[in-house]
């Protein structure tokens, strides 16, 4: 009892989404990722570590988004496949940079989808993927964000305990940007807080920080390293020691870099 218009767009949208996940399938097989890593550094200047940030380029669409890639992917199922890359990757460079003396800080720090969370087996999984080669839980932060804890907080709590057992840091990513509840949070066996850029952004001198400065006030009493991302300008990183925020990165301090830079740099 209705009428449906199918549109052009509607068409370019199916096909593109499609061309999408075969390239995603094809990048898989054919190893097309990247890491980039982005320094992060402690008030002073000092590299603490870095975060592994996942890039692709495609054939014919160039360098996509992992915006754009990244939701294809949790749909599909590929995001454990990717993300098991990602940590091969890291630890290969963690274990290469070793070798030849670099000091990159001594972590690197992975994103983590809610669906690895999810997953299962995510924990035996990255525990044999760190064993294998050769690199102790230690040297990874996994930093996943709120909506990895909200369909099922408790599962989440025990797959977060068991990596926290093992030895592996954890983060909480855009803290203050969703809906977590203080509550839940102080039962997170969590290291590090991230404070989300649209916090950083809004950074200005005179100028009440309410958000940042709750941020870094909640990680300081529950015992966690606040870390500000997005950082661009010196003022910003002003307010942000005055605050009390402990580490940094963001464009003020170096772009997110290939491996081969990154380990210049």
């Amino acid at each position: 009892n209705a009428a449906r218009l199918f549109l052009p767009h509607m068409q370019r949208d199916a096909d593109a989404r499609l061309e999408l996940e075969r390239g995603l399938r094809s990048a898989l097989e054919r190893q097309d990722f990247s890491l980039h890593f982005q320094p992060q550094v402690d008030m002073d200047g000092k590299l603490v570590g870095a975060e592994a940030l996942l890039r692709w380029s495609h054939a014919t669409l160039g360098q996509v988004s992992p915006a754009t890639f990244i939701p294809v992917a949790e749909e599909t199922g590929l995001i454990h496949a990717i993300g098991a890359w990602v940590i091969d990757r890291s630890c290969q460079h963690i274990r290469e940079w070793r070798d030849l003396g670099v000091d990159f800080g001594g972590r690197i720090s992975i994103n983590i989808s809610p669906w690895q969370i999810a997953h299962p087996h995510f924990v035996s999984h990255i525990a044999a993927q760190v064993a294998e080669a050769g690199i102790e839980p230690s040297a990874l932060t996994l930093e996943l964000t709120e909506s990895a804890l909200l369909s099922d907080f408790d599962a989440a709590l025990n797959t977060l305990q068991q990596l926290s057992a093992i030895g592996f840091r954890l983060a909480l990513d855009d803290f203050g940007t969703g809906y977590s509840s203080l509550a839940y949070l102080q039962k997170l066996p969590l290291d590090e807080l991230k404070i989300d850029r649209s916090f950083i952004v809004a950074l200005q001198a005179n100028i009440a920080h309410p958000l940042a400065s709750f941020v870094i006030d909640v990680g300081r009493r529950l015992g966690m390293t606040t870390i500000a991302e997005g950082v661009e300008t010196a003022e910003q990183k002003s307010i942000l020691r005055q605050l009390g925020c402990e580490l940094m990165q963001g464009y003020f301090i170096c772009r997110p870099l290939p491996a081969v830079e990154f380990r210049r740099w």
